[in-house]
């Protein structure tokens, strides 16, 4: 709904001319070995096999960088975006979404894509991604159909934190208990020295409750 399409797949680049936009989880079990590092404000994200379809065992095969026609892949899309940042030009700018349980998935911001490469996994060879959390909003928009617009997201939560957060919260907000458009929100304001890392810092608010928040210490 955010979007403005249907996210089928992890890696979305510049989908129909409009923003980049990758999937990403952390959890146990999860297809792809995505991590962050620096207390969230650095994360590295594993590129994307070969499509089932293609080859049953697609874990055996190295991620591919062009389909077999030669175009690229989404692989290759963001490589070469990663390889134009470091020739100077700007970062492309990615929105993050994190799944921190069935069906639950969060906004974790915008990130700046600085590098990519291949690395080895058993015999195989996947595509890594380092992305660094920034600031810079995409720009303002409504994304909700009652008309609220979207939050500013600058720094991630851990999910160990959000979990926890979820589950002590009752996926409701503190305040009115909507259980729509939830925001993970930092009771102390991190621009004002609050941490994401302590669930005694964090509550989730609905969009409203937490646009009429923002830097406000209540």
């Amino acid at each position: 709904m955010a979007e403005g399409y249907n996210l089928q797949r992890g890696m979305n680049f510049r989908v129909k001319g409009k923003d980049t936009v990758i999937l990403m989880s952390v959890r146990r079990g999860a297809p792809y070995a995505d991590r962050t590092e620096e207390d969230g404000q650095i994360l590295i994200y594993e590129g994307h096999d070969v499509p089932r379809n293609i080859n049953e065992s697609t874990k055996a095969v190295n991620q591919p960088q062009f389909t077999p026609n030669g175009k690229l892949t989404q692989n290759g899309k963001f490589h070469k975006a990663a390889m134009d940042y470091r020739n100077g030009e700007p970062p492309e700018l990615v929105k993050v979404y994190e799944k921190i349980k069935d069906g639950i998935w969060v906004y974790n911001g915008i990130f700046e894509l600085i590098d990519a490469w291949q690395e080895k996994s058993g015999k195989r060879k996947v595509f890594k991604f380092k992305l660094r959390i920034t600031d810079i909003a995409l720009r303002e928009r409504e994304i909700m159909q009652q008309g609220v617009n979207d939050l500013d997201h600058n720094r991630m939560i851990p999910t160990s934190v959000k979990l926890e957060v979820w589950k002590r919260d009752k996926g409701k907000c503190v305040t009115c208990g909507s259980t729509d458009n939830l925001h993970f929100d930092h009771i102390l304001p991190f621009s004002k020295g609050g941490t994401s890392l302590k669930t005694e810092n964090i509550q989730l608010l609905c969009a409203r409750h937490n646009l009429q928040k923002r830097d406000k210490i209540q």
